[in-house]
């Protein structure tokens, strides 16, 4: 039985400066919360940023077909095989809830309709996806040292053959949340079988723009001889290039992640120094802990700063439009289905620092003026006062100052003697 790599301590202590923290929550609450409010953001991104989120420690989200392994893999990174704590795996789907594995003083299983009712933890949001995924969630406390840091979050197979419907519960919005708020994502192959159908198409889209965060793993890579694993790790970037569209291709890990010693006549080595290098992975992001929350909260709000742009354009658009004779209604369905006659998303671009990349789809204003009337909002310059100032310039100071300054203050760590391969931090300067 092989045990898992620790040529060197791969964790570091888990020490997140609790001023730092605060002066996030404090620069949410007061530049970046009252403009989500006032403009309803969570009804269009459907994405609602709490405390728990803020301050929970990193998600690292286990994604892929049945049967490729993930469930192994997280029992051997905890050490679990052989436990009563560990994950059930086997050769048939066994995976069919979210198991949200997470630290606690004891063993224990939670209720995902427990975890929902708890505002203090990161999953309350989760309520809005209904009974039918509550009851397909489950989390597991126990007390490890890993898992003070990180939570890992073991997902149901893909299984192309299957639709969406039959699973219960919306699949792909409940993945979205996931992903939204993932900071690694594991996406584990079995070299048997690479087939890629519309749900892992699916999967693919909703991660766009979360592609520095994509690690795909080729597991149980010793079940092959090394000239057939070089042409499945080629057959994997073929499946895989039409999917993610981006310069720099995503990492892959060949190994074999669970406790079995290697197979005979396989390249051990390598697949150790792999090991080795996804734990340099893993540490990094819990490392970099801090520096993600905040930049995640700057993206965030980014997003709600421009949504707040395009509601108040909305809304000029609209009164400018409105003639004493004018059916107010007819005016402004006019405007929301085709607002590119209006300029409205080109005004955006044209007069605010503002990337095409980061507007919402136009459609989905369609859907948010169908549930929210116009005559629920108040333009921008309304939303100012002379104690508070203006929501605008709030949120404005946050993005361009605040949060980059908060950013720079924090201390980093001089990098010690590596164990491999040092990934890319994304927020990080080289």
């Amino acid at each position: 039985v092989r045990v898992l790599t620790s040529l060197c301590t791969p964790f570091p202590p888990a020490f997140i400066s609790p001023g730092a923290m605060k002066t996030l929550l404090n620069i949410y609450h007061k530049a970046i919360k009252p403009m989500e409010d006032a403009y309803r953001y969570n009804e269009l991104r459907q994405h609602e940023v709490t405390d728990g989120e803020i301050t929970s420690k990193p998600m690292v989200l286990f994604l892929g077909p049945w049967s490729v392994g993930k469930s192994s893999m997280i029992n051997y990174l905890l050490g679990l095989h052989g436990t009563s704590q560990e994950l059930y795996t086997g050769a048939e789907p066994t995976t069919s809830e979210y198991t949200v594995i997470m630290h606690g003083e004891k063993f224990r299983s939670v209720e995902g309709i427990v975890m929902a009712a708890d505002s203090s933890r990161s999953f309350s949001p989760l309520e809005k996806f209904g009974q039918g995924f509550l009851e397909r969630l489950v989390g597991v406390e126990m007390p490890h040292k890993l898992l003070e840091r990180v939570t890992f979050v073991d997902t149901p197979g893909i299984i192309e053959n299957r639709k969406q419907q039959e699973r219960g519960y919306p699949y792909n919005e409940v993945c979205q949340w996931f992903i939204d708020r993932a900071d690694l994502i594991f996406l584990v192959f079995d070299p048997t079988k690479l087939d890629v159908g519309g749900e892992l198409e699916m999967l693919f889209r909703q991660m766009k723009g979360r592609e520095s965060q994509i690690r795909l793993i080729l597991n149980k890579a010793d079940s092959l001889s090394n000239q057939d694993l070089m042409r499945v790790y080629g057959a994997l970037f073929w499946s895989m290039a039409p999917l993610i569209n981006v310069t720099e291709p995503p990492r892959v890990y060949v190994s074999s992640f669970w406790p079995q010693d290697y197979a005979v006549d396989t390249s051990r080595e390598l697949f150790m120094r792999e090991e080795i290098s996804l734990l340099e992975d893993l540490n990094q992001v819990i490392e970099n802990q801090l520096e993600n929350k905040i930049a995640f909260i700057r993206q965030h709000g980014i997003r709600v700063r421009i949504h707040a742009l395009l509601v108040d354009r909305y809304l000029q658009t609209y009164y400018d439009k409105l003639g004493w004779f004018s059916d107010p209604y007819e005016v402004f369905r006019d405007i929301v289905d085709d607002p590119d006659k209006y300029y409205i998303f080109k005004s955006i671009l044209a007069k605010t620092n503002v990337s095409k990349f980061d507007l919402p789809d136009k459609e989905a204003y369609q859907d948010f003026f169908g549930v929210n009337p116009v005559s629920g909002f108040k333009q921008l310059s309304s939303h100012c006062s002379w104690t508070g100032g203006c929501l605008l310039e709030k949120i404005e100071r946050a993005v361009s100052h605040e949060l980059p300054a908060l950013l720079s203050s924090i201390s980093r760590n001089t990098e010690g003697p590596g164990c491999g391969e040092k990934p890319k931090n994304r927020w990080r300067r080289e």
